[in-house]
C-alpha cells in the first residue's frame, strides 16, 4: 500500500501529467480538496473508488483515512492543487506518515504560476533582463514569515516575485514593494489560471490595487511583479545564438 500525493495542476482537468492520471485511475481511495480540485478529474478515479473530500477535515481527520486505507491494504490517491512541492501543506502529512510509517510517492503537477506564466504568454526568465524568479507569499495572522523572508527583504533583490495567498492583501503588497520596484513596474495578477473563468489584469505597482479590488479578487490568484513582464529590447539567448559554437564538446 502506498500513498500517492499527486499534482493535480492550476484547475484545467486535462493539466494533470499522464504519470498523475494514471495513478488515480488505479487507487481504490482517493482524497481530494473539494474547494480546488476539479471534479471532472475525478472521473479518472475507479468507479468503485472511496472519494473523500477533505476540504472540511483537519490532519488528524486526513490522516485516520491514510490509516484506514493501509490497514485494508488500498492505495491511496492524494490529489493537491498545483504541484506538491509549493504551498500544498504536504510536510505536515508526510510527517504524520512516516511517523505511522506508512510509504508514499510523490507525483509532480503543473504549479500555478507556471499556469499563470502561460496564461500571460511570458517566459518569467528573460536574459540580461531578469534570471531569477522568487515563489513567496506574505505573512498573515495564521502563518507567519520566517526572519528575513518579508516582502521588503525579498524585493531588494529586484528578481521577479510569485506571490501566492496574496490577492487579499494586494494593495499592502504594492506598497511593500513600490520603493524597490518602482511605481512603473510592470505587474499581473492571475486568477483561475487554466480554468474557463480564468481572469487576468495587467498593470502596475501604481494601479493594480485598485484592479483587484474593483474586480473582487480575493483567493485562487496569483500576483507577478518583475520588469520582465514588460520586456520587449532584451539579448537574444545564447542557446540558439548563431555565434555559438555548436561543434564544442
Amino acid at each position: 500500500m502506498t500513498v500517492y500525493f499527486i499534482g493535480a495542476g492550476p484547475g484545467a482537468a486535462d493539466l494533470i501529467t499522464v504519470r498523475g492520471a494514471r495513478t488515480l485511475a488505479a487507487a481504490p481511495v482517493c482524497l481530494y480538496a473539494g474547494s480546488l480540485v476539479p471534479r471532472e478529474m475525478l472521473a479518472e478515479c475507479p468507479a468503485d473508488a472511496r472519494l473523500v473530500d477533505t476540504s472540511g477535515l483537519d490532519l488528524d481527520e486526513i490522516t485516520a483515512e491514510f490509516v484506514r486505507a493501509h490497514e485494508a491494504g488500498h492505495d491511496v490517491a492524494r490529489l493537491h492543487s498545483g504541484d506538491p512541492s509549493v504551498f500544498s501543506a504536504v510536510a505536515e502529512q508526510m510527517r504524520r506518515l512516516d511517523a505511522a510509517g506508512i510509504p508514499y510517492e510523490v507525483v509532480p503537477g503543473v504549479p500555478a504560476f507556471a499556469a499563470a506564466a502561460a496564461a500571460l504568454k511570458r517566459e518569467l526568465t528573460v536574459p540580461t533582463v531578469g534570471q531569477t524568479v522568487i515563489l513567496t507569499r506574505i505573512a498573515q495572522q495564521a502563518t507567519p514569515m520566517p526572519p528575513g523572508e518579508d516582502l521588503a527583504t525579498l524585493g531588494r533583490s529586484g528578481a521577479l516575485l510569485v506571490l501566492h495567498l496574496a490577492t487579499r492583501y494586494a494593495r499592502r503588497v504594492a506598497d511593500e514593494l513600490l520603493p524597490h520596484y518602482g511605481a512603473d513596474c510592470p505587474v499581473a495578477v492571475v486568477a483561475m489560471a487554466s480554468r474557463p473563468d480564468e481572469l487576468i489584469l495587467r498593470g502596475t505597482l501604481a494601479d493594480i490595487a485598485g484592479q483587484v479590488e474593483e474586480a473582487g479578487l480575493v483567493r485562487t490568484a496569483v500576483i507577478v511583479v518583475g520588469r520582465t513582464l514588460g520586456a520587449e529590447q532584451f539579448r537574444d539567448s545564447h542557446l540558439y545564438s548563431p555565434e555559438r559554437d555548436r561543434h564544442a564538446c
